[in-house]
């Protein structure tokens, strides 16, 4: 499949929400956040001549930005992460934050990088199968997952 770059730019454009919900999800430093998104450009760019069309678009950007976070964190940290999250203005997010939703976000960050990754695409309308299809896992193991995340995260939002 070719695509022009007009083409190609057309399309991240329309899915950057996914890219930013990926990296808000998974770092904490206004720097890695403006590198991992040229970065996830960059690696979608450079393998969309392997999106053959069999899933959505937004499916394909999807597992290119979490593998790409996922690469970046297992890189040596040099200085210890900042575990603030004051920094995080509404700078990316095209839609005002809410109490509710940022404690959402903060209790979805404490799960573990699978659970973030189900709950996420749960959150943005992906079916069962289209998160098995993304993940690697089996479509019956991400609903238990699934079962499990929210419930754990209805404990969590209703103690704090």
């Amino acid at each position: 499949m070719t695509v022009t770059e007009k083409e190609f730019t057309a399309l991240m454009r329309e899915n950057r929400g996914i890219i930013f919900k990926v990296i808000r999800l998974y770092v904490n430093h206004p720097e890695d956040e403006q590198d991992l998104f040229q970065e996830i450009h960059l690696q979608a760019w450079r393998s969309y001549t392997r999106f053959n069309g069999l899933s959505k678009f937004s499916t394909w950007l999807y597992r290119v930005s979490l593998n790409t976070v996922l690469t970046f964190k297992r890189r040596p940290v040099l200085v210890k992460p900042d575990e603030n999250l004051e920094h995080y203005g509404g700078t990316h997010d095209p839609h005002g934050r809410t109490e509710e939703s940022e404690a959402l976000y903060l209790a979805i960050r404490e799960l573990s990088e699978i659970d973030r990754m189900i709950i996420t695409l749960h959150l943005d309308g992906y079916d069962n199968e289209e998160i098995a299809d993304i993940s690697g896992l089996t479509k019956n193991n991400v609903a238990v997952k699934l079962h499990r995340i929210k419930e754990a995260l209805t404990k969590k939002l209703k103690v704090n």
